[in-house]
């Protein structure tokens, strides 16, 4: 089955559960309401025995709309989506879109389920999640949910692309705590695909995780940062403070780090950058190891010239002594400082081989 599509046109990264899962999971949710509807209708069949046979059949019914039908509902509710047999095969039940249901979604389905499920053996909820697309049984369809599977198999995942190198370590101060797991979830998720979506829509999914971030944070998003880069900087800074906690726990806190390197070697992702908007380019390559940008934390890096003719044209001029000299050739070669201290120094910098 295809990967679950809004009608934005944005890939959510969710799988629709196949059949034999469901029915595993909802085989094991049976079983659990069924023994739980016995202990309780025992406990009660003790209880009552005083009462006489209305009562007692009025008390059953309840039991069994409490247990049977309520029960499930409050799980699902309770849970957003997940009940037992489905936190144990991996899936879940969320919304079209992708959010999590609330107490109307898991209602209908209770409420369906006891003709899908009870009434019927689970027959019609086979035959309709077999002709489904998606394989929705007919209490997901007028409930407008969807079973998905959670568990992602290892080797599908993608590497977060790397923020801009002038963003790296801007953020140190950010307080990142508040920030709940489903946004870093969706996060993730748009960064590893952003480029196959549509560059308006793209657009429009990167603002609004920007302004949850920042209403999370508590702190406005710079000035001028595209947010997709904002989006890829944060993730950076909290992959990097996990990646120091993590050396640090295993005894090598003292070593240095530096988020360019290390942090990829820590993860095990790849050296190929990936490709995007705001990928790093190739000026950024030649630049020297530890140098932050103009907005890193040591402010703006000095200009310099990796031209090794720049380099020896800089440092003659610095030699040159300020008071008149004899002729020299400043093409040939520097000769070493002779006794009478004329000549160019040795100790006077570093001369690049030409």
């Amino acid at each position: 089955m295809s990967e679950l599509v809004t009608g934005d046109a944005v890939v959510l990264g969710l799988r629709p559960a196949k059949l034999p899962s469901r029915a595993l999971a909802i085989a094991i949710d049976l079983a659990v309401v069924l023994t739980v509807f016995m202990l309780v209708s025992i406990g009660l069949a003790v209880a009552t025995v005083s009462l006489d046979e209305a009562a007692r059949a009025a008390v059953a019914v309840g039991v069994f709309l409490l247990v049977l039908v309520g029960g499930p509902i409050a799980v699902e509710t309770l849970s957003h989506g997940r009940s037992l047999g489905k936190l144990a095969c991996g899936l879940r039940v969320v919304r079209d879109d992708g959010g999590p249901i609330r107490f109307r979604h898991a209602l209908v389905r209770g409420a369906m389920g006891m003709v899908e499920l009870l009434g019927t053996f689970g027959v019609v909820a086979c035959v309709s999640s077999s002709v489904s697309e998606r394989g929705r049984r007919l209490g997901d369809v007028f409930a407008g949910t969807l079973v998905v599977r959670e568990r992602v198999p290892a080797g599908r995942g993608f590497a977060v692309p790397p923020p801009p190198p002038w963003l790296v370590g801007r953020f140190t101060q950010l307080d990142l705590s508040a920030v709940p797991d489903e946004l870093w979830l969706a996060v993730r998720q748009y960064l590893t695909r952003m480029h196959q979506l549509d560059a308006a829509v793209g657009w429009s999914i990167a603002e609004r995780l920007s302004a949850d971030l920042v209403a999370c944070t508590g702190t406005p998003a710079p000035q001028g940062v595209p947010a997709a880069a904002y989006l890829a900087a944060v993730v950076n800074e909290r992959q990097t403070r996990d990646v120091r906690r993590v050396v640090a726990s295993s005894g090598g806190g003292a070593q240095p780090y530096t988020p360019a390197g290390d942090l990829r070697q820590g993860l095990g992702m790849r050296d190929a950058p990936p490709t995007g908007s705001y990928a790093p380019t190739g000026t950024h390559s030649t630049a020297s190891a530890g140098t932050q940008g103009p907005f890193g934390p040591g402010g703006p890096a000095p200009a310099h010239s990796t031209s090794p003719a720049g380099d020896r044209g800089r440092m003659d001029h610095r030699d040159e002594p300020a008071g008149p000299a004899g002729p020299a050739d400043s093409t040939g070669p520097v000769d070493p400082a002779g006794p009478d201290g004329s000549g160019t120094s040795a100790t006077k910098g570093f001369a690049p081989p030409a």
